[in-house]
């Protein structure tokens, strides 16, 4: 195992984490995001190699079973999600440290992986009230997504205990903040 450090970031959807991780790629902290492979189909303005790597299920699976991810999850029915093991070697190679935003069960999986070349965090929303909120401010999903998306958030959270460190985005800029004192701490 080559490179740098990891830093993993995982939330419910709703909470501000994406937010976050493209504010530390903005601070010249030698963060390249690992972009996850997908087998959805794209959202709005989204490019293949740039938010995900999107690939049909059928593909998806064949690499499940060539071993090619270092942690993946079927995170809704038949909608698998993934970090491909040429990505994290990619970014090492480039001399990078390496940033994510991935899934409860991805996070906690790469940092068993990884162990201290890992710090893992848990972004969440002050309450579930409040990220119901979010997910209808997006505009962008129907009432049948944001209701399953708020119980997914419910299970999500039972996984915060097993993260390096929580934090809680009630103020994005204090997050924000909060967030990058300590990545820039572990990359010391």
């Amino acid at each position: 195992m080559s490179g740098g450090k990891l830093i993993i970031f995982s939330a419910p959807s709703g909470s501000g984490k994406t937010t976050i991780v493209k504010h530390l790629l903005a601070k010249g902290l030698n963060l390249s995001f690992s972009i996850s492979a997908t087998s959805r189909s794209p959202r709005g303005n989204e490019q293949d190699g740039v938010d995900y790597y999107f690939l049909d299920k059928d593909t998806f699976r064949e690499r499940i079973d060539k071993g090619d991810f270092l942690e993946w999850e079927e995170v809704y029915s038949g909608v698998y999600y993934g970090t491909l093991k040429s990505e994290v070697e990619r970014i090492f190679n480039s001399g990078s440290n390496v940033i994510f935003d991935v899934d409860v069960v991805g996070g906690v999986n790469i940092k068993k992986y990884y162990g201290d070349k890992a710090l893992s965090v848990f972004i969440k929303a002050p309450s579930v009230e409040e990220l119901r909120k979010r997910l209808e401010g997006r505009g962008t999903d129907s009432a049948e997504t944001i209701a399953k998306r708020i119980a997914k958030a419910e299970q999500e959270l039972e996984y915060a205990p097993l993260f390096d460190k929580i934090i809680v985005n009630d103020d994005l800029t204090k997050a924000c903040l909060e967030t990058e004192d300590l990545v820039r701490d572990f990359l010391k």
